[in-house]
């Protein structure tokens, strides 16, 4: 099988002698031998691992993403960072746990951007409310 994974910056995985893949998606854990049916699925902050038919293992850890077989020996994974390695405790402990703080500050950024357009939003209503009041013959 083959195995890419691709950022929007680069080609971080190309593997061509592959004959397993896990990965995971919000239902858990999976794996990909070849032969699978076509495939699409949307991954969480999580390590991928494959085998190559040497028989070693191989890890990189994807800050979500999506997932897709095709023909049963294609295996493409696109996401917005990703980050190859050897040792799957540093992925698992460092790596991850920075993906999933910049995932919560991306939350908590979207949250204050969002009270800001709403505190926006109720000043231009209260100010043409305001403004129609004032003028005779105008609905408000």
């Amino acid at each position: 099988m083959r195995l890419r994974v691709v950022t929007p910056l680069e080609v971080v995985v190309d593997e061509d002698t592959v004959v397993a893949v896990r990965a995971e998606d919000a239902s858990g854990s999976f794996g990909i031998l070849s032969g699978h049916a076509d495939f699409l699925t949307s991954l969480a902050i999580s390590v991928v691992s494959w085998e190559k038919t040497d028989g070693v293992r191989h890890y990189c850890a994807v800050r979500r993403g999506v997932l897709a077989v095709t023909a049963g020996r294609d295996i493409a994974i696109a996401t917005r960072e990703a980050i190859r390695g050897d040792d799957l405790v540093t992925l698992d402990q460092t790596v991850l746990r920075r993906f999933r703080a910049d995932i919560e500050a991306e939350r908590a950024d979207h949250a204050d951007s969002s009270r800001l357009q709403l505190d926006a939003i109720r000043q231009i209503v209260r100010h043409l409310g305001a403004a129609g009041r004032s003028r005779p013959g105008v609905l408000g």
